[in-house]
């Protein structure tokens, strides 16, 4: 497939989306989601204010860990991209180091 951009080639552009669509996820585990804290208070909170089971308020947070995550690799899509760029150079640990100059 040609995609006709003079800053990358075909190739690279083609693995550079595949690489990200790979890293996309639909389902986490229970030791994942349980990696990231979560306030026990605020989701039996917002089961009664909500009025939904707990179930259905830990599906939610999931659903949020999983879009937080899948927009995490959008933005790494984004960054990496200006490594294709002449001139351009992607930092390898992002805007910490930036900062630190």
């Amino acid at each position: 497939m040609r995609y006709n951009l003079d800053f990358i080639s075909d190739d690279d552009i083609f693995n550079h989306v595949k690489n990200t669509i790979e890293k996309y996820r639909s389902i986490i585990g229970l030791k994942e989601f349980q990696k990231n804290i979560i306030d026990p208070i605020k989701l039996t909170c917002d089961a009664k204010i909500y009025q939904q089971s707990l179930e259905d308020i830990i599906e939610v947070e999931v659903i949020r860990q999983l879009d937080k995550s899948n927009n995490n690799h959008i933005g790494y899509f984004h960054q990496n991209l200006f490594q294709y760029i002449d001139g351009w150079e992607v930092p390898k640990q992002g805007l910490k180091l930036l900062l630190e100059i």
